[in-house]
């Protein structure tokens, strides 16, 4: 599983300023039913619900908020950048400004796991994360994240 196999480059935003974490999940929600044809409140409430059992801000200014979907066939990508960095409670104390939600089939055990795990190892790079906040442009955002593709899942 390669990034660019999750991530559409129409799912990938950079926003100047976001308020709060429910106002983030409002725009990840809009990102999923324009590129991918999600009901934006099924995505709201999901994501929501996920975060009520505990934060998915996991250090280093990213956050990797995570749902399972009733409707969808396969892991599904997107990312937003924020100019501004957001309070996400994540476990290092620190604003978040990196986010990389999945959406995953109600029924995908390994494959959620496989993203997720993906996800990470490939935000765990230092350099990856200083190419992503030092652009500001969507089509460049996914073709960093595109080339670390190179990070397998387990």
């Amino acid at each position: 599983m390669h990034l660019s196999e999750i991530l559409k480059p129409g799912a990938v935003r950079s926003l100047a300023q976001v308020t709060s974490k429910k106002r983030l999940f409002q725009e990840l929600s809009e990102l999923a039913q324009s590129e991918y044809g999600l009901n934006a409140s099924e995505v709201l409430d999901a994501l929501q619900e996920r975060e009520s059992l505990g934060p998915t801000g996991v250090g280093q200014g990213v956050a990797l908020p995570h749902a399972r979907l009733h409707g969808l066939d396969q892991v599904v990508g997107l990312f937003i950048r924020l100019e501004k960095p957001l309070d996400f409670d994540a476990v290092d104390r620190q604003p978040v400004d990196l986010i990389f939600a999945l959406l995953a089939p109600e029924s995908s055990g390994v494959d959620h796991l496989k993203a997720l795990a993906l996800v990470s190892r490939t935000l765990r790079d230092a350099d990856l994360r200083s190419k992503l906040r030092a652009n500001d442009d969507p089509t460049a955002l996914h073709a960093v994240l595109s080339a670390a593709q190179g990070i397998k899942a387990a």
